[in-house]
C-alpha cells in the first residue's frame, strides 16, 4: 500500500527553462506583490505558473489549464507522522504538473482512486478557466479579472478513512467561471489517531491532523492561488459526505479563520457531536495496543512512527465523528453552530432525498451517529423491522415502536428503514444547521431530489440517494457507473454549476435564470429537480423534523 513516492518534477528542456525564467523576471516584483497572476506559455502551449516554491507546467485541457499534483506540505513521513503540516520544501526549474499524485494510504473499497498510494501524499491540484496569453508563444499573461476570479476548494469525503482528490475533475466547475481546488488530506489512523504518546502535551491536543492538513491547504491558497488567476479573499470551502462535515468542522475551527469567505455543506450533517479527547484517545491506544505499541510514552510514538503504513491501514480504524481535540476543534460541531460560535460566512447547506438508501439497499449497512452499522437481520421484514430500528439508531424498544407508528414498514421494510434513518441523521440535523446559521449569515439551503439521477457508486435505486449529487458538478473518471446525464439532468447540472460559482463569487447561489430566495424564518430552500429547480417549503413536515425534536 505505502509505495514510494517518486517526485514528479522534471528538468525543463534547458531553452524552455530559460525563456520562462525571462518572462517572469520581465513581471517585475511590483507586479507580484500586486497579486495578479502570473503565467508563462512554453513553446508547447503548455502554461506555466510560479508558486511560492517554485514553477509548475500544468496542461490545457479545452477552456480550462489544469495543474495536478502540486505539493502544499512538506511528506508527512518519518518523524512528521502525527504532527501538524509543515511546508513544502522548494524546487528549482520547472516542476511537471501534468500528472495526480499519490493518493493517502486507505483500504480499498468501491471508492478509492485509481493510481498509486503513498503516506507521502498532502498535493493538490488547480483547475482554471483558460489563462490568457497562450497558443505557444512564451508570453507573459495574466489570469482573471482586476481581482481575479472566484475561488472553490473541494474536500472530498469518504468517511475520513477513504477517497482521494483525483476521484473529482474540477473542469467543468471551472468552466462555469472559478478557479476549483481539490486536495488531498491524511485519512484514516494516519490522519485522524488520537493518543496521548502524541499529543503536543498532557491531555492534547491530539488527532484531526487531517484536518489540520486541510487548514495548510487554505493557507497554500490564500498565498498562492492568485497567481493562477483566483482572488484569496473570496474563497469558498466545499465538500460532500466527510468533506461536507470537514467543511462545518472548519466552519467552527478558530484556525481556519479568515482562509475562506463562504461554505458549501453537501450531505455533512450526520455526525455532529465530536468525542471527547479522553474517549477518543482511550480507542486510540487500544488501536495502537493492537498494532504492537502499548504505552504512553516516547517510546510508545516512537514505535508508532517506525510501523510500516500496511500496519495502520486498516478497516478497524473508524474517522467518523472525530475527536474534540482541543486545537482545531475546542468543542463539538454541533455545540459550536447551537452556540452562534462558527465563522460568519455565508452558507449553502443541503441533503439528498434518502441520504441512506445507498447504505441501507445498496450496502446493506446504516451510517448511524456518523459510522458504518451493519443491518443486523437482513434482509429487514416486518417481524424485524422494530429490532432493527432499535439496534442501528440505539434506541429503546419503545422508542423503536414509536419510531415504526411514525414510519410503518408497508410494502418495502428496507426502504422504510433507509428513510427513516436518513431522515433522523442527514435531513433533520441540515435542518437544524440551517435554523442555527441563519440566525447569524446568510443562509441558502437545499435538497437534491432527482430521483432518476445515475448514483456514480451503485446499480439504479430509484431514489436520489448519497452522492447522488456529485455527477452534476464534477466529471468523476473513477466512479464505476458513468451513466450520462439525459438532456433535462445537464439542464440541472449547469444551473447548479451556475449556482455553485456564483455563491463563491458573491455568497448567494442565485443567478439570473434560477432565483434561489434566502432560507429565512419561512424555511424556503430549492428542489433541486430536473430542469429547473422549484422552490420547497415543506421540507420538515416531508422529513418528520417535528417528531425527531421531539424525541
Amino acid at each position: 500500500m505505502d509505495k514510494t513516492h517518486q517526485r514528479r518534477a522534471r528538468p525543463a528542456a534547458a531553452c524552455c527553462a530559460a525563456l520562462a525564467a525571462l518572462a517572469l523576471a520581465a513581471a517585475g516584483a511590483a507586479t507580484a506583490k500586486a497579486g495578479t497572476a502570473a503565467t508563462a506559455w512554453g513553446s508547447g502551449g503548455a502554461p506555466i505558473v510560479t508558486t511560492d516554491n517554485g514553477a509548475v507546467r500544468g496542461m490545457t485541457a479545452g477552456a480550462v489549464d489544469e495543474f495536478l499534483g502540486i505539493p502544499y506540505a512538506a511528506p508527512p513521513t518519518g518523524n512528521l507522522r502525527w504532527r501538524p503540516p509543515q511546508p513544502p520544501s522548494d524546487w528549482q526549474g520547472v516542476r511537471d504538473a501534468t500528472q495526480f499524485a499519490p493518493s493517502c494510504p486507505q483500504v480499498p473499497t468501491l471508492f478509492a482512486p485509481s493510481g498509486t498510494f503513498s503516506e507521502d501524499c498532502l498535493y493538490l491540484n488547480v483547475y482554471t478557466p483558460g489563462l490568457p496569453g497562450g497558443g505557444g508563444d512564451l508570453r507573459l499573461a495574466r489570469g482573471g479579472d482586476e481581482g481575479g476570479r472566484p475561488v472553490l476548494v473541494w474536500i472530498h469525503g469518504g468517511g475520513l478513512t477513504q477517497e482521494g482528490s483525483s476521484n473529482y475533475d474540477g473542469s467543468r466547475l471551472a468552466a462555469a467561471g472559478a478557479v476549483v481546488v481539490t486536495i488531498n488530506y491524511r485519512l484514516g489512523a494516519l490522519g485522524f489517531l488520537a493518543h496521548p504518546a502524541l499529543a503536543s502535551r498532557p491531555g492534547g491536543p491530539a488527532g484531526n491532523y487531517g484536518l489540520m492538513d486541510q487548514q495548510a491547504a487554505l493557507r497554500w491558497v490564500q498565498d498562492n492561488i492568485r497567481q493562477f488567476g483566483g482572488d484569496p479573499h473570496n474563497v469558498a470551502i466545499a465538500g460532500q459526505s466527510a468533506g461536507g462535515l470537514s467543511v462545518l468542522a472548519q466552519l467552527v475551527s478558530t484556525g481556519a479563520r479568515g482562509l475562506f469567505q463562504r461554505a458549501i455543506i453537501q450531505s455533512g450533517s450526520f455526525a455532529l457531536n465530536q468525542q471527547p479527547l479522553a474517549d477518543a484517545e482511550a480507542s486510540g491506544e487500544a488501536f495502537a495496543a493492537a498494532a504492537g505499541c502499548p504505552g504512553q510514552t516516547a517510546q510508545t510514538a516512537q514505535c508508532l512512527r517506525n510501523l510500516p503504513v500496511s500496519d495502520l491501514v486498516t478497516p478497524n480504524f473508524v474517522g467518523i465523528p472525530g475527536v474534540v481535540d482541543g486545537k482545531v476543534l475546542t468543542q463539538p460541531i454541533g455545540a459550536a453552530l447551537a452556540a452562534g460560535r462558527f465563522a460568519h460566512v455565508p452558507v449553502l447547506n443541503g441533503t439528498n432525498h434518502d441520504e441512506e438508501r445507498l447504505f441501507v439497499e445498496g450496502l446493506q449497512v446504516t451510517v448511524s451517529g456518523g459510522t458504518f452499522a451493519p443491518i443486523p437481520d437482513w434482509p429487514v421484514n416486518t417481524d424485524n423491522y422494530q429490532a432493527n430500528i432499535a439496534a442501528v439508531l440505539g434506541v429503546s424498544a419503545d422508542r423503536a415502536a414509536a419510531i415504526a407508528a411514525e414510519y410503518p414498514p408497508g410494502a418495502s421494510p428496507d426502504a422504510a428503514l433507509s428513510t427513516l434513518v436518513a431522515d433522523a441523521n442527514f435531513a433533520c440535523p441540515a435542518l437544524q444547521i440551517d435554523q442555527e446559521t441563519a440566525q447569524q449569515v446568510p443562509t441558502f439551503a437545499y435538497e437534491f431530489n432527482d430521483d432518476s439521477a445515475p448514483n456514480p457508486y451503485s446499480p439504479p435505486l430509484g431514489v436520489a440517494t448519497h452522492e447522488s449529487e456529485l455527477p452534476y458538478l464534477f466529471r468523476l473518471p473513477n466512479a464505476p457507473n458513468q451513466t450520462p446525464l439525459n438532456p433535462d439532468q445537464q439542464t440541472l447540472a449547469a444551473s447548479m454549476r451556475a449556482a455553485w460559482v456564483n455563491f463563491a463569487a458573491t455568497g448567494s447561489p442565485a443567478t439570473a435564470a434560477q432565483p434561489w430566495p434566502a432560507f429565512g424564518g419561512s424555511q424556503r430552500m430549492l428542489s433541486l429537480v430536473p430542469p429547473q429547480p422549484q422552490l420547497e417549503t415543506d421540507f420538515a413536515a416531508r422529513h418528520h423534523c417535528a417528531f425527531w425534536a421531539a424525541g
